[in-house]
């Protein structure tokens, strides 16, 4: 294969991987099928010369695919499609593959971050203990469904956390069958929570060792579970430029629309002067972080402190009350960038600093 730039787009599943190689140009010289194994792709990419730039659809086997051919070559882009409207035509896997190649080539590719390995073991420590939540939460669902279908009520947490009086919830239970169901619920709920209490001390116990730990913890309203899935999803500060960028990234940007913005007056183009229209925020964002700013700003506005005054201030000068909440998001997420840049820790005076 001849030197020079070029470009390359792999259709990745569990058994088979496609892969369209492309020119400067534009015109695809290659097309290959190999098994998505370790061996055959570094054969793949070692038998290549010149500068290879290779994207792929963010997936499952994304991160080891990224690791595996980052040192192969010159540049990888794990790109996310979703919402893509320029998907036209047929789908099959050559189509995909080829799709690819083109759009990294003209730059049409919105990327990824898979950058800095380091956080790699707390990332997945954070991720089996957000699943173990969440199990936990669909049991306790179940449990709940179970007595409510019966016309029995539940109310608060005590339905969980009582364990005495589980004999009296379960003498409710009139028809064959669902006691024992209720019992595997609550000895599925017990097993959970015990895992889960050893997956949030190995959470943090990664969490703690990491430099940028006591910076964030300084932060009111961002205890230790919050901080460990902020170091864990955002894994670095810099590759946020601003503040902007990270509040899209959170959820937190407000999308705007306009539309016939010029005027043509004496042959020459002006703009009218009318205001866009705001959407609300962006819906391509990163969940969990939202939650945790969206989360630590709604802890903030009922507790004494200066987050709260800072808040009620923007309610006394006439901002909507959800409005502010999310103002208050988006200065805390301005606030934790600035610090994790800088390493110094939280001041009051921060505040004082405009959001927008």
């Amino acid at each position: 294969m001849k030197r020079g730039t070029k470009y390359v787009g792999l259709d990745v599943h569990q058994a088979s991987t496609v892969c369209s190689v492309r020119t400067e140009g534009g015109r695809v010289i290659a097309r290959t099928i190999v098994p998505t194994e370790e061996s055959d792709l570094t054969e793949l990419f070692g038998g290549m010369r010149g500068t290879i730039h290779v994207a792929f659809e963010e997936g499952t086997q994304a991160q080891w695919l990224h690791d595996l051919i980052a040192p192969q070559v010159a540049r990888v882009v794990v790109c996310d499609r979703r919402g893509d409207r320029r998907r036209r035509g047929n789908k099959n896997d050559l189509a995909d593959a080829d799709e690819l190649s083109e759009q990294l080539r003209c730059g049409s590719l919105r990327a990824v971050y898979h950058g800095n390995a380091h956080r790699v073991r707390l990332k997945e420590l954070t991720r089996a203990y957000q699943n173990l939540v969440g199990d936990a939460i669909r049991v306790m669902l179940r449990l709940k469904a179970l007595f409510r279908a019966r016309g029995i009520k539940t109310p608060g947490q005590g339905l969980y956390h009582n364990l005495e009086r589980r004999p009296q919830w379960l003498a409710q239970l009139s028809d064959s069958g669902s006691p024992l169901r209720a019992e595997l619920l609550w000895s599925q709920l017990d097993q959970l929570r015990a895992l889960r209490r050893r997956a949030k001390a190995a959470m943090l116990a990664e969490a703690q060792r990491d430099p940028a730990w006591s910076v964030l913890r300084s932060i009111p309203f961002l205890g230790p579970v919050r901080v460990a899935l902020l170091l864990a999803n955002l894994q670095t500060p810099w590759r946020f430029r601003t503040k902007r960028n990270l509040w899209a990234y959170a959820g937190l940007a407000v999308v705007s629309y306009s539309s016939a913005d010029y005027l043509i007056e004496a042959g020459r183009p002006l703009r009218r002067r009318r205001p866009p229209l705001t959407r609300g925020l962006n819906r391509n964002h990163n969940h969990v972080v939202k939650d945790v700013f969206k989360s630590a700003a709604t802890g903030a506005t009922g507790r004494v402190g200066p987050l709260q005054r800072w808040y009620q201030h923007r309610v006394a000068n006439g901002m909507d009350a959800a409005l502010a909440r999310v103002t208050l998001a988006r200065k805390l997420a301005a606030i934790t960038l600035r610090l994790w840049k800088t390493g110094e820790h939280f001041d009051a005076n921060y505040l004082t600093i405009p959001s927008s």
